[in-house]
């Protein structure tokens, strides 16, 4: 995430810091704010449709591993650290069920 104000860039130790547990969704918003790509472009670079950011941007959706692979590659990031956060945001979701 950036801050508006001063566009100070957040790596994942400072996003845990100052946020809270680095969720998917969060990862994923860092990342398309750091690059500055619009949803729509972004979406396009995943291949996914605009809707689905949205959603896993929200975390009214959360992906599948092989989708998350699929981002990191696409996003030239370490498929495992995409996972585990993809890991660590459903198993907060299933214990909040």
């Amino acid at each position: 995430l950036t801050n508006m104000s001063t566009k100070i860039k957040y790596g994942s130790k400072e996003l845990e810091r100052d946020f809270g547990p680095l969720t998917f969704g969060m990862m994923l918003k860092n990342f398309r704010e750091i690059e500055e790509y619009s949803q729509k472009d972004f979406a396009f670079k995943l291949d996914i449709a605009p809707q689905r950011l949205n959603d896993f941007e929200k975390e009214r959706r959360l992906p599948d591993i092989s989708s998350a692979v699929l981002f990191a590659k696409k996003l030239k990031n370490s498929d495992i650290s995409v996972c585990q956060n993809s890991i660590r945001t459903i198993q907060r979701e299933q214990l909040l069920l």
